[in-house]
Formats: structure tokens, C-alpha cells, sequence
């Protein structure tokens, strides 16, 4: 595990953020994705519920995954239903969950909402090394969390749930934003601190990954400090270089708003991993 540096990488990004919230005001703010068009995603009429929302402004550097209006920029995907497919049904699949997801996604005062069923919002661009930023709201019973590169995940927990001695590796106790994928009792497989707000409130998700080093802060608390996130199903074989952000669901509603992406190039990455590396 790496010791978390001095950031240099965006340190504190939402401060820079002067956007108005989702769903407050009339008011439209140009984002670096306006216009912008993703092959293989339909563009859906806009709910009369958006129409007063104001697109989300990014921080500085960032752009806006998620438009506040539509499913623009998204799919359907689960993997996890199509792992061991062979192609030709593997294809059939993926083409029945591209035509699910707005039937079990949608866009509600300028927050991606789902009520814990279909397949999960997927981005049509992939990404390497990033900072991710993403506010998430959600309900008692609701198990959900962020893949990042296609690959499961930073968890997100309703922590009030008890231990189950039948799943003695799941502690939602703990709180939300570990890697819940890699081997138990491993760094980063649960989080430092229990950082979660109760469900009324909205949390807020910080990542950044640099390889498969990952580090997750929760409402400004540090929750997973460098730790490498392992590939899933299969930990044999090293984490994607590229894939595409996932926001998962299942067991109960969610909500996201203020979702935006940052690259981190290869000579930021190197100079960001070297000071890490002098922390140790």
C-alpha cells in the first residue's frame, strides 16, 4: 500500500466547483460535453422534470459525464451476465440490455436515477488513469458501487445491515467505498472509516486511480489509501489497462448526480507515484 501524498492532482476539486445543484434554478450552464454525440446511445426525449434542472458544471479540468437531461453518453451493460457467454449469444445479450436500460433508467431533476433493477449505466467511452467525481443518494436495503475500467468495485453499502455469519467476509458495518471485489482482510478491501451520511443526504465519491493503485475518499474522508484494485472474476490476470465507469444497482433506489472525469496523462501519473512512493 502506498501512503497518500501531498496532492498535487486536483486537491480538493469540488472547492473549485461554483456550478448550481441539479434541479435549483433555470439557469443552463455550458459543460465541455454540450453537444456532444456518443455512438451507440440513443437520444431520449427530454421528462418535462428536467427542463428546469441546470446542466452540471464541472471543476476546472474536469468534463461532465452525465448531461442532468438524458441518458446521453450511457448504456446498458451487466457483465457479470454475459461473463461466460459464448459470442453469438453474448452479442444477443448485450443487445437486449442496450434496449432495457432506459426502461430501468431515468433522468429525474437533473439526477440518474434507478430503483434498484436492469442493467447497470454504463459509459460509452473507456478510461484509463482518472479522477472520478460522483455524488450518490440511496435507500435502507440498497447494495450498489462504481466500477471502474469494467471492473468491480467501489462499494456502496446501507451500513445499518447486521453481519451475516452465512457471509462472513460482508461487514456493511464498515462503510462504503471499499474495493469490495479483491481478497478479503487484503488493503482497501474495507474502508479506514466509516464515512457514510445517512440516507436523506447526499454523499460524495472522490476517486483516483493511477494503474490499478487506487485511492477513495468519502465526504472528504480518505477511505482507501493506494491500494491495487484486483481484477474480477478472474485474479489471475492484471486490471484493464482501459474500460468504461459503471454505476451498479441492484436492492433498492439510487441516485447520482455531478458525475465528471478526469484524464491523468502519463507524465502526471509518474509524478504523482514517485512523491507517493517517498511517503512510504
Amino acid at each position: 500500500m502506498i501512503a497518500e501524498p501531498h496532492a498535487r492532482i486536483c486537491a480538493n476539486p469540488r472547492a473549485l466547483h461554483r456550478g448550481v445543484a441539479p434541479g435549483r434554478g433555470a439557469r443552463r450552464i455550458p459543460t465541455l460535453l454540450k453537444g456532444a454525440t456518443l455512438a451507440g446511445t440513443a437520444l431520449l426525449a427530454i421528462p418535462l422534470a428536467t427542463l428546469d434542472a441546470a446542466e452540471p458544471t464541472p471543476p476546472e479540468g474536469f468534463q461532465a459525464l452525465f448531461n442532468g437531461k438524458d441518458l446521453t453518453g450511457w448504456h446498458g451493460l451487466n457483465p457479470h451476465q454475459i461473463y461466460r457467454l459464448q459470442e453469438e449469444k453474448k452479442e444477443t445479450a448485450r443487445k437486449a440490455m442496450l434496449e432495457e436500460f432506459p426502461k430501468h433508467w431515468r433522468v429525474e431533476n437533473g439526477e440518474l436515477v434507478n430503483g434498484g433493477t436492469g442493467p447497470y449505466a454504463t459509459t460509452d467511452e473507456d478510461f484509463g488513469d482518472i479522477e472520478l467525481l460522483v455524488d450518490y443518494r440511496t435507500v435502507p436495503g440498497a447494495d450498489s458501487g462504481i466500477y471502474l475500467r469494467g471492473t468491480p468495485q467501489v462499494q456502496i453499502w446501507d451500513i445499518n445491515q447486521p453481519d451475516d455469519p452465512k457471509k462472513p467476509d460482508r461487514h456493511p458495518r464498515l462503510g462504503s467505498g471499499g474495493l469490495f471485489n479483491n481478497t478479503p482482510k487484503t488493503p482497501g478491501r474495507d474502508p479506514i472509516v466509516v464515512a457514510d451520511k445517512p440516507f436523506d443526504q447526499w454523499n460524495t465519491f472522490r476517486i483516483r486511480q493511477i494503474g490499478a493503485l487506487t485511492w477513495v475518499w468519502l465526504n472528504d474522508k480518505l477511505v482507501v489509501n493506494g491500494a491495487a484494485m484486483e481484477n474480477y472474476p478472474d485474479k489471475t490476470k492484471p486490471l484493464p489497462g482501459k474500460g468504461p465507469i459503471m454505476l451498479q444497482t441492484h436492492g433498492g433506489e439510487i441516485r447520482w448526480r455531478n458525475i465528471f472525469v478526469r484524464k491523468i496523462h502519463a507524465d502526471e501519473a509518474r509524478r504523482f507515484l514517485a512523491e507517493a512512493n517517498l511517503k512510504k
